[in-house]
């Protein structure tokens, strides 16, 4: 079974990465990378109704092709952003995956894609389609606002940051945040304001960062 990294969250996909992953002995890179992506991938495959197993294989083979995709990628926003395009590569390894197993057919061999391969691959059309997109858009929002609580951590004490999260994003009424933590109602309004506005902040810069 795949082992989470220290954090699980979405962290921005800078173009100066993307740029270290044309280089193979950049190990650094690739895990940073592979920390990075591997757990949005594997459980957009799970939403897919993939079981565990299959959406290991879906995961390993997404970033095989990555692999063997990325030095020769070039960053063009004007194209589409990357997590468009990692979408799509996702997609469709899920569509294979499936469609082979339907048939009851051997995995594919690992062959070397050429470049007039790569339209074909990317756009091998999902039959869960649009269903598919709505997975990936809320598992991608979920880990950028885990991206955003784990910055803001770094930044206001343990006890603001329990306070925010349970007020905040789980709507624990105050005067029962207040009594859980013992501290008075005043403490949970600022902090409730101050983490609050830092997270909002973290968001939109992530916001801007990944689309």
């Amino acid at each position: 079974m795949l082992t989470e990294p220290g954090t699980d969250s979405l962290l921005p996909t800078r173009q100066s990465l993307l740029s270290r992953l044309r280089d193979w002995q950049d190990h650094d890179g690739w895990r940073e990378f592979f920390d990075t992506y591997w757990r949005l991938i594997y459980r957009v495959a799970r939403q897919s109704g993939l079981e565990d197993a299959a959406a290991q294989d879906v995961v390993q083979t997404t970033f095989i092709y990555l692999a063997r995709r990325m030095p020769k990628f070039r960053y063009d926003p004007e194209r589409g952003s990357f997590k468009s395009w990692l979408r799509r590569v996702t997609r469709s390894r899920i569509s294979v995956f499936r469609r082979r197993a339907e048939a009851k057919e051997p995995p594919l061999p690992e062959l070397q894609l050429e470049d007039d391969d790569v339209p074909v691959w990317e756009s091998i059309p999902d039959p869960a389609g649009d269903r598919a997109d709505e997975i990936w858009q809320k598992e991608w929002d979920d880990n950028l606002l885990k991206a955003a609580l784990r910055r803001v951590s770094a930044k206001v004490s343990a006890q603001q940051l329990m306070i925010f999260e349970l007020a905040a994003l789980g709507e624990v009424p105050l005067k029962q945040v207040a009594c859980k933590l013992d501290v008075s109602l005043m403490q949970v309004y600022l902090a409730r304001h101050r983490v609050g506005k830092l997270f909002k902040a973290e968001v939109t810069r992530l916001r801007k960062e990944t689309e």
